[in-house]
């Protein structure tokens, strides 16, 4: 044997014994020796504890998945005991997570990439704690050092992590939110055998066609926001990590106080939770109890359910998208269906999309403005009623605090509506715009006895008090349906008009009336009066007036005007006067929307020989709840009297004739006799 070739033998032979003298000591090797370096290096890196406190050993073994010569290198399966993550220094409570035991695989050749890889992560009866003391202080969000060495312009670390799946067994997650009230446990239990996701979820769509299976249970107690909460689920037996892996499977059902929100489908990159696609269903007393829920912020309504598909998209740092696409579900005894985004960032959340309802109740739209729906409303917590028992006007409050949490812009159309039997609405629409706490339904739209009311409403949420303005038009609404049950109006064609424009200041409807200043316009011509037609409306002040002046037959009402000026909430006609074919009549007087109050002067006057009724004043006083009304003593009125009166009113009657369609031509007998008076 050459010297070189006896020089390489004892090379090769040298280097063949290291390497098995080092399989020799790694095998051997007490790895619990590194546990007081590990536990170290990893409390400073968390700033928090961390603690191996059982056995801490490695397993070598080759990975049959590997092909080629990386099958006969042998992969390290660690296994540690007994392992404990604390909580952050501000929170008093010592421990996170307690792990009996944690298993993982480390793949050997990634670390020359400087990469440490780990295919799986198994936790065995894991023991969580979750806690919120604050908005800004909870354990799961990790102050790392590395990141504060990043601040201090170092440089990052060449190495970076790699993990593909966690595999978990059974355990317990507790659940302590001081923000949100909520105190709730969690367990998780095997099911005993798998079940197929379309078996649990009844859906077989091509998304979620690979889909894991149902592997555990789980079994939540406890509070939430001061309310019992109970509920019941479903989650798969490992969570893959990477957004190409597996969809990982959750179904829950889940209830607080009559709230009830159920939810089947699948998770995709659940460490950034981008791929959520959920079948999700949403029951309870009013749509306003899931802000504490869910953040979104909605009015409250009657009793409501709602079904349709979520899918999220889920980013910290950019801001996270929800879509609830394409739900069907009912508010009190309407209808709902459509699609929403809601969108998380700065400076506030956003609420878009479209709905439609195509049977709406008006009523079920009552507590946007503080009105009893009359179908099973439910009071929040604490909230009592606060509608005073002699007043009219509604006294409930508009709950602005809240609206500069979020903006919206959302569009809504209500194709066919019910408000009784006696009011026909239809094709309702409205654009609801909502920013920085400023409110505007712009416009509002709705169909009318085959006319159209037409609105724009601004309620300034963010003023203190809230500033409210609205402007609307009335046009052409048809009297014989405006009163389909009157007999008589169904002999008319006649039609009303009407333009108003108010702003005032207050928290309710009573509030901005009560402060209003604006002015009121509305014509009715061709129309029908009579003791039976005030009956049918239940108007029983109109009832004795119409009985004084007209006795018990029918009056054809030429024209009926009014232009009544609004200041401080007081109302004052400029002109308030019917023309009849048997009488002239005069209002005049105020209201007072504050203190509910009235007092009007009612002038009649008869027209050429004919001999009406009553020849004295009328009068209506008292309360918009309480009403007094009678025949004014003293001396009649003087023939001619109320006619020169509104001979006068010039300027406020001319203001009228812009009511008057050019369509409606000479038909229109306002237009004969506000002509008439402006000459």
């Amino acid at each position: 044997m050459t010297k070189t070739k006896k020089a390489i033998s004892i090379a090769s032979g040298a280097l063949v014994l290291l390497i098995v003298a080092a399989i020799i000591i790694i095998a051997t090797f007490d790895w619990n020796r590194l546990k007081p370096t590990i536990n170290k290096k990893v409390s400073a890196e968390l700033n928090r504890p961390f603690a191996i406190r059982g056995d801490l050993g490695v397993v070598w073994e080759r990975q049959p998945s590997e092909r080629g010569w990386r099958s006969w290198v042998p992969w390290p399966h660690v296994h540690a005991d007994d392992v404990m993550l604390g909580n952050p220094p501000d929170i008093p409570e010592v421990t996170m997570v307690h792990l009996p035991r944690v298993e993982a695989t480390l793949a050997p050749l990634s670390l020359l990439s400087k990469t440490v890889y780990l295919p799986w992560i198994k936790l065995v009866q894991p023991d969580a704690r979750i806690i919120r003391l604050s908005e800004k202080t909870n354990n799961w969000t990790f102050n790392l050092a590395s990141d504060k060495d990043a601040d201090k312009n170092k440089q990052p670390s060449a190495w970076s992590f790699k993990l593909d799946n966690i595999l978990f067994d059974r355990g317990r997650i507790a659940v302590d939110d001081r923000v949100s009230r909520a105190n709730i446990e969690i367990l998780v239990d095997p099911l005993g055998k798998p079940l197929p996701f379309s078996e649990v979820t009844g859906d077989k769509g091509k998304s979620d066609a690979k889909a894991g299976d149902f592997v555990f249970g789980l079994k939540a107690s406890g509070r939430y926001n001061g309310a019992p909460l109970t509920g019941t689920g479903k989650i798969g037996g490992m969570l893959a990590l990477k957004s190409e892996g597996t969809p990982f499977p959750v179904q829950a059902d889940f209830r607080s106080g009559n709230t009830r929100v159920m939810f089947s489908g699948t998770v995709n990159d659940p460490m950034k939770m981008g791929g959520v696609n959920l079948r999700l269903k949403f029951s309870g007393d009013s749509l306003g109890n899931l802000y504490d829920l869910t953040g979104v912020l909605l009015p409250d309504t009657p009793p409501f359910e709602t079904d349709g598909r979520l899918v999220a998209k889920i980013d910290a740092d950019k801001g996270s998208v929800f879509n609830y696409r394409d739900f069907n579900g009912r508010i009190g005894d309407s209808d709902i269906h459509g699609t929403l985004q809601y969108s998380t960032g700065k400076p506030r959340p956003k609420l878009e999309g479209d709905l439609v309802s195509k049977q709406l109740r008006l009523a079920d739209l009552g507590p946007l403005i503080g009105v009893d729906s009359g179908k099973g409303t439910k009071p929040k917590a604490g909230q009592k009623n606060i509608q005073p028992a002699d007043k009219v006007l509604p006294y409930d409050r508009f709950e602005t605090d809240k609206w500069d949490v979020m903006d919206a812009d959302v569009r809504f159309k209500g194709q066919r509506i019910e408000h009784g039997s006696s009011l026909p609405l239809n094709n309702l629409t409205t654009h609801v715009i909502l920013q920085k706490g400023d409110l505007q339904l712009k416009p509002l739209k709705f169909g009318m006895a085959s006319g159209t009311i037409s609105a724009t409403i601004h309620l300034a949420g963010n003023k203190k008090p809230m500033q409210g303005e609205a402007d609307i038009q009335a046009r052409r609404l048809r009297l014989k349906e405006l009163m389909p049950k009157a007999e008589m109006m169904q002999k008319t064609i006649g039609e009303v008009n009407g333009d108003a424009k108010l702003r005032g200041t207050g928290n309710s409807v009573a509030a901005l009336l009560g402060t209003s200043n604006g002015n009121l316009k509305l014509l009715m011509n061709d129309g029908v009066v009579s003791r039976n037609l005030m009956e049918i409306l239940g108007l029983n002040v109109g009832n004795f007036i119409v009985g004084q002046i007209f006795g018990d037959e029918e009056a054809r009402v030429n024209c009926a005007a009014a232009n009544l000026d609004i200041n401080n909430g007081v109302v004052r006609p400029q002109i308030f006067a019917f023309d009849t074919q048997n009488a002239l009549i005069n209002v005049t007087g105020n209201l007072r929307f504050a203190s509910e109050q009235m007092d009007l002067t009612i002038d009649p006057e008869s027209k050429g020989l004919r001999i009406i009724t009553l020849r004295s004043p009328l009068y209506v006083r008292g309360t918009f709840k309480h009403p007094d009304y009678g025949v004014k003593p003293g001396p009649l009125i003087v023939r001619g009297a109320v006619a020169a009166a509104l001979a006068t009113l010039v300027t406020p009657a001319a203001a009228l004739l812009a009511l008057i369609s050019p369509s409606e031509g000479e038909a229109n007998q306002c237009q004969v006799i506000l002509s008439q008076l402006k000459k």
